[in-house]
């Protein structure tokens, strides 16, 4: 087994703790990494606020990145010493990943938020016993994790001059909002969207959007500082979430949106980016809404005008091919994600955490050790 330092969340009631765990020994298909930075996620907490159902105590962190240290019998695509970036799990082999659409893998919940393996058997220990682990098939918020063959992607040579600690958030919550507009909705040159939050997710739409060639290109959300930056990185219009949202955007697009996306969750906000769609608007939802929440629509009108309510999950990528695509964006200068970042080391966690949710920092990235 191999020892490592890891951050345990026990819960909302309690920060997060940084002990000494134990790695599994790898099975063929796994590989292990020694994690370089990793990003914080609303996802993570989420979990520790059991909006999920993720048991706890448990090793969270899915937006890692980090040095190929071991690989099992079987991997192929990556070797030691590689830099890899990491994201979620899948099965591989289901009707979703047959058609290269792994987000929706039929075994989603046992390869990411389980606590374990798929097949029940645990990844990680803590004084000899189990612990929950294995999130998004890899817990990076450690000095190490196992992950596996299907989430890792290796960092071209063509970024080679790009940290990893800079590389660390790409694999969830820009991949998420960017996927959203080029892969899901194919947000076509020319045609109005509009933006529900502007946080990681939001700010990757809004940058994913400009690359599309949308116009225009709106932004909504509380804080002016976002708001600020929202434009800085491609908005053409911006509007406090606190005025009348639904009568500018009237005003701007009379003919309605042709893309609306949501990142809040809120059934009321949700309600109404579907009550702006233009014809064959398509709204786009990944806010993460309580498990009993649900929202309401005129069945005439979204029929009618051949309208679309579309929930997405990771922006419909495919690891292998779109992370490096936004890599290449980033390279360009089209997808500066960069600027979204702070920077924690990694016993700092807690403060990252209370950075993030009070809006102080966009993308909080733990480094975790050195490249």
């Amino acid at each position: 087994m191999t020892t490592a330092r890891a951050a345990i969340c026990h819960g909302s009631s309690q920060p997060f703790a940084i002990a000494d765990v134990q790695l599994d020994a790898l099975r063929p298909d796994e590989l292990r990494v020694r994690i370089v930075a990793c990003g914080i996620c609303h996802t993570d907490l989420a979990v520790r606020d059991a909006q999920l159902p993720v048991p706890l105590p448990i090793v969270l962190g899915h937006e890692g990145a980090g040095i190929v240290e071991a690989v099992g019998s079987a991997v192929t695509a990556v070797k030691p010493g590689d830099r890899v970036v990491m994201s979620f799990n899948s099965c591989g082999h289901c009707p979703s990943c047959a058609v290269d659409a792994p987000t929706y893998c039929y075994e989603f919940f046992p390869h990411n938020w389980s606590g374990t393996r798929a097949d029940g058997s645990p990844t990680l220990f803590q004084d000899g016993q189990p612990l929950n682990g294995h999130f998004f098939g890899q817990s990076a918020f450690a000095t190490h994790a196992i992950a596996h063959e299907r989430n890792v992607v290796r960092v071209p040579d063509t970024m080679d001059g790009v940290p990893l600690d800079i590389l660390a958030p790409i694999g969830c919550g820009l991949m998420t909002g960017a996927g959203a507009v080029l892969r899901a909705m194919k947000v076509r040159a020319g045609l109005p969207i509009a933006i529900w939050g502007a946080g990681t997710v939001g700010m990757a739409a809004i940058m994913a959007a400009k690359i599309a060639g949308a116009d225009p290109i709106i932004a909504i959300d509380v804080h002016e500082s976002r708001l600020t930056l929202a434009q800085e990185l491609g908005a053409t219009h911006v509007i406090n979430g606190k005025d009348d949202v639904a009568a500018r955007i009237r005003d701007l697009c009379p003919a309605g949106l042709g893309y609306a996306f949501d990142t809040t969750g809120i059934n009321r906000l949700i309600e109404q980016a579907v009550s702006l769609l233009a014809p064959m608007g398509i709204a786009g939802l990944v806010g993460a809404s309580g498990p009993a929440d649900m929202v309401s629509f005129n069945e005439a009108a979204l029929m009618g005008g051949g309208r679309r309510i579309m929930g997405i999950l990771g922006g419909d990528s495919d690891l292998q091919a779109f992370l490096p695509e936004l890599m290449d964006h980033y390279r360009a200068g089209r997808f500066p994600f960069d600027r979204l970042i702070g920077h924690f080391p990694f016993d700092a966690i807690n403060e990252a955490i209370a950075a993030s949710e009070s809006g102080q920092v966009v993308k909080p990235v733990l480094r975790i050790s050195e490249e």
